[in-house]
């Protein structure tokens, strides 16, 4: 079955969740949580360290084209779940480069 990836229509951008999971041997999309969350894997540990919440910055920037000063972790900073918003990017455009379902 197909999970929905939630994005939501922010100001000047679109917003989502990720849940990160840390001590991966790559950095990589891994799929859609039943939540709607983005699950993205990461080498850097644990989830709350500013290394961890770099390396995400680092990675959604270079696969959405946007530099990385317009992707601020809204909420969640210190754990895995995070609430991210995009500026400059449309709902649209974060689906068709995110979702590794679509």
């Amino acid at each position: 079955m197909k999970r929905k990836f939630e994005i939501t229509d922010a100001k000047g951008g679109a917003a989502f969740t990720v849940r990160v999971v840390t001590r991966s041997t790559s950095t990589e999309l891994a799929g859609i949580q039943e939540d709607g969350a983005l699950k993205i894997r990461l080498v850097a540990s644990p989830a709350g360290d500013p290394a961890a919440n770099k390396e995400l910055v680092a990675f959604l920037a270079k696969h959405l084209g946007v530099p990385e000063a317009k992707i601020e972790i809204v909420a969640g900073a210190n754990g895995r779940d995070k609430l991210v918003s995009v500026e400059g990017i449309g709902t649209e455009d974060v689906e068709a480069k995110l979702n590794p379902e679509a």
